[in-house]
């Protein structure tokens, strides 16, 4: 059991207490946003926009770049989702959950690919292109960016992006040392899975009504 135990939180014996505190706290407020999310609660951006931020601190800190562009990027389309879910149709209705148009899978597939060669040119430029940690990094930011924007979009398809992403960065962050934040990721893919179904429904009820 004590084996267990060492194996994913020794390492933060050598970490400041207020970090740990600070990734229990950013953890806390993910998990919240996505909750919120799932529910298709406006919510899901205030409590999301504090989590990133502490995020994006703490992994400056660690030097872990590609992962604190994916935070840093959350916020800034947290503040680009919160006003158009909050946006007005009609009179009466905001921007509703749909499908992804042709024109947005596109525009997918062209973030997908940016992100890569964007993410590529950071992590060689700061020489953290050395193993293939970097690889997944990369490969998991442009899954992220796809799936954020999606969600601000309140596309229906973001879901799909952030369950492979979640289940990528499960064994991920293990690896690197920060369990509470893996077992946020795992939390995570267990909320976007119902967090799918839930849209799923709701996007049939309303076709069925209309």
């Amino acid at each position: 059991m004590n084996q267990i135990f060492d194996f994913l939180f020794a390492q933060y014996s050598a970490y400041q207490t207020s970090d740990i505190v600070l990734e229990i706290t950013a953890v806390i407020f993910g998990f919240l946003s996505v909750w919120f999310s799932k529910q298709n609660k406006i919510w899901v951006f205030p409590t999301g926009m504090i989590s990133t931020v502490i995020f994006v601190y703490l992994l400056f800190k660690w030097e872990l770049l590609g992962d604190m562009m994916i935070n840093g990027y959350y916020f800034i389309m947290s503040v680009y989702g919160w006003y158009i879910w909050t946006r007005k149709v009609d009179d009466t209705h905001v921007t509703p959950i749909s499908r992804t148009t042709l024109k947005e899978k596109r525009a997918s597939v062209l973030i997908f690919i940016a992100t890569l060669i964007f993410v590529y040119i950071v992590y060689k430029a700061f020489g953290k292109w050395n193993g293939w940690v970097a690889y997944a990094d990369t490969l998991t930011t442009a899954i992220f960016f796809v799936g954020m924007w999606l969600m601000a979009r309140r596309k229906i398809e973001n879901w799909i992006f952030w369950i492979i992403g979640d289940i990528i960065s499960v064994p991920l962050y293990m690896y690197k040392g920060f369990t509470f934040t893996s077992f946020q990721y795992l939390g995570f893919a267990v909320i976007a899975i119902f967090g799918y179904l839930a849209w799923k429904k709701h996007l049939d009820n309303n076709i069925q009504t209309a």
